[in-house]
């Protein structure tokens, strides 16, 4: 399991154990963090998954690809360098101690 730390809107942080494989979206919900809605269930067609990752952690992350990079730029909350959707990051070992935390909706 990888450790990965999440901060929820109330500005509270719980590690969990996140399953590699799973994206990091399955991973914060099957942990019942009720902010993250996930409401397109991880098609990438949303950005109800938005989430902010740690500045030092975003390196360890895959590129982003265009449709991701459109999604957020249109969010009113992107942040430049911070922003992900957590359905398009497959979560692998070298995320271990990964740092989240859920962004606000629209």
């Amino acid at each position: 399991m990888v450790k990965v730390s999440v901060t929820n809107l109330a500005g509270q942080t719980r590690d969990i154990d996140a399953e590699e494989g799973l994206s990091l979206m399955e991973n914060i919900r099957n942990n019942d963090f009720d902010d993250l809605a996930a409401i397109c269930g991880g098609c990438c067609s949303c950005c109800t998954c938005h989430v902010y990752v740690d500045g030092g952690d975003f390196g360890k992350l895959p590129a982003m690809e265009d449709d991701e990079h459109y999604l957020l730029e249109d969010s009113e909350h992107f942040k430049e360098g911070a922003s992900r959707l957590s359905c398009q990051i497959e979560v692998d070992g070298s995320m271990d101690g990964l740092q989240v935390t859920i962004a606000p909706e629209a």
